[in-house]
């Protein structure tokens, strides 16, 4: 599919509207029927759109995804709606009501942002990208705030907008690009173009080296029903901090400067802190909450005796610990008659599947467990629990 414009006429929104839904099991069969009527080539792109808006209705929602238009990697690479809904709305926060919009793909946060009020201009160098976020505007009725480009993002002189917005390709032709100079544009640029506004929000991988944050950026890990989805660079805001923020909420931790939280005896709850947490180097913060310790220094998982609320980790109540044996967790799941095994590991080298493979070959009962392959104090071992009644 190299140009959405024969989707846009009447023909194609009409075959749409008719392929909609069509499961892949039913696409050669209703190919056949269509292409009796019109084009094999219209038909062909109407069916590969249908399946693109599937995918995408997990990011945009059921209602969005089926008037919007997208490509693979625009499908692929977008941001989640919910995740640009926040970001929005803390630039509105911030007083800002106009944002140049870099490598603006197929416009999924220019329509956040237009939706939270904010003039957009959304920039993107590929022809079809930049078409299908023209039509997106169009399809949501935003057009009167978005003004879609077609150009290279270097090249655009973004000196009369409040905010500069930058979501740098992370793809290449290998796979998902880790060194934030091979973003396209690099991250130095960004950052450049980033100090020359009011405010700037970078979008990174989550994977970014905290020594790669610019000494000028607040640096904030998103995660969104407990995934962790971006990093987001900001300027113009609180040089220097750390947070994690967790979606719907949004719940935010920021981080104080803790010291390595103390190491302790496995206690009667094990708390598994967010990803965004754990990924924003924040998990003493959430360890001071808990009033809990370690179970290992190198190891993400925090202990305490007592249960206490908290967003930003969820409770299980430890009821054994044995040192990594299979025999012996497999004999302890059939005594116990248990027919459902959740595994979680955090510094094991084992991996889960192959772990329930063994330890329970075939459900055993009504009852389930979870079990965590980790190390306390360094040797490998099995923690056996069950979810709390408060997280």
């Amino acid at each position: 599919m190299n140009d959405l414009a024969p989707l846009l006429t009447p023909e194609g929104r009409a075959l749409l509207d008719e392929v909609r839904g069509t499961a892949p099991a039913d696409e050669l069969a209703v190919a056949t029927r269509l292409r009796r009527g019109h084009p094999a080539g219209l038909v062909s792109a109407a069916l590969g759109q249908a399946r693109l808006r599937q995918r995408a209705a997990a990011k945009f929602g059921a209602e969005d995804a089926e008037r919007m238009f997208f490509t693979p990697n625009g499908v692929e690479q977008s941001t989640r709606a919910s995740v640009a809904a926040y970001r929005a709305e803390r630039l509105r926060a911030l007083g800002v009501t106009s944002v140049a919009d870099l490598c603006c793909g197929i416009g999924g946060d220019a329509i956040a942002l237009a939706r939270a009020g904010i003039r957009v201009l959304a920039v993107d160098r590929d022809p079809l990208t930049a078409a299908a976020a023209r039509a997106n505007a169009d399809a949501l009725g935003l057009a009167g705030l978005i003004d879609i480009r077609e150009a290279d993002v270097t090249e655009v002189d973004t000196a009369s907008y409040d905010a500069v917005f930058v979501d740098p390709a992370r793809r290449g032709g290998r796979g998902r690009i880790f060194d934030p100079e091979a973003y396209s544009p690099p991250l130095s640029w960004a950052v450049r173009a980033a100090l020359k506004a009011p405010h700037a929000a970078l979008k990174v991988a989550p994977g970014i080296p905290h020594e790669a944050v610019p000494a000028e950026a607040e640096a904030e890990w998103i995660s969104d029903g407990g995934d962790v989805k971006e990093a987001v660079l900001w300027f113009g805001t609180a040089p220097g901090a750390v947070r994690a923020t967790l979606l719907p909420g949004p719940r935010s931790l920021l981080g104080r400067g803790l010291p390595d939280p103390d190491v302790r005896s496995v206690g009667r709850y094990l708390y598994e802190p967010d990803g965004a947490v754990i990924r924003a180097h924040l998990v003493a913060e959430a360890a001071e909450e808990l009033d809990g310790g370690l179970i290992d220094p190198t190891i993400a998982y925090v202990t305490a005796d007592a249960l206490r609320a908290t967003p930003y980790a969820t409770a299980y109540e430890i009821t054994d610990r044995l040192p990594f044996n299979v025999k012996k967790l497999k004999a302890l799941l059939r005594e116990r008659e248990v027919g459902i095994l959740t595994v979680k590991k955090r510094g094991s080298a084992v991996e889960p599947e192959e772990l329930r493979r063994k330890a329970l070959p075939k459900p055993q009962g009504p009852h389930s467990v979870t079990v965590f392959l980790t190390r306390v104090a360094g040797a490998p071992t099995m923690l056996l629990g069950r979810p709390a009644g408060l997280t």
